[in-house]
């Protein structure tokens, strides 16, 4: 019988989404190391350049790094001031990750999305291109990303706060995750 809340089924659905998020744009980072190597040997070994490709690497890094951030909070990746935060038991953690996810996390979040959002629709609007001769023109979508990765951060957030609720009430072992439903 399954008696999960639908708060516990909320938490499973958000962290599977960053998790198949994460792991996605992770491969962008063996594509990233294998561009750069073809740009030093066009650039060294056959006086080549390529701007296209230069700047695929910008927008490669840049995916990674803003659409990753929601997988990142979602493995406790991201800096924490650990003075108090270790030695607190698992109730106390609970509260501070509360408080972190509501006073800190959310406002950041809803901030970004806020300040970025004449930014991008601008870019959108003008369907800004590269500054460069034959480069990318698509800066408009990289700059997308800026509005993609606070909602991605809010997703997690929820499945954060909604975690740490189930701990305080008890109900952790609702989401704990079964190790044949998510292979590593």
């Amino acid at each position: 019988m399954d008696n999960k809340t639908p708060l516990a089924t909320l938490v499973k659905g958000l962290d599977c989404f960053s998790e198949w998020t994460g792991r996605s744009i992770a491969w962008l980072t063996l594509l990233m190391v294998l561009v750069t190597f073809i740009v030093v040997v066009l650039r060294y070994v056959l006086n080549v350049g390529n701007i296209p490709l230069q700047e695929s690497i910008i927008y490669m890094h840049s995916l990674v790094f803003l659409l990753g951030a929601g997988y990142t909070l979602k493995h406790d990746g991201h800096v924490r001031v650990d003075i108090f935060y270790r030695p607190l038991g698992e109730r106390g953690k609970a509260v501070i990750n509360i408080i972190g996810v509501i006073v800190l996390l959310m406002p950041v979040s809803v901030f970004i999305f806020w300040i970025s959002w004449d930014y991008v629709t601008f870019s959108w609007h003008t369907l800004e291109g590269s500054q460069e001769a034959g480069g990318i023109e698509a800066i408009y979508l990289l700059k997308t990303t800026l509005l993609l990765m606070p909602v991605l951060m809010i997703l997690q957030g929820t499945a954060e706060l909604g975690r740490n609720i189930l701990v305080l009430t008890g109900q952790a072992h609702l989401i704990e995750v079964d190790s044949q439903e998510h292979p590593i």
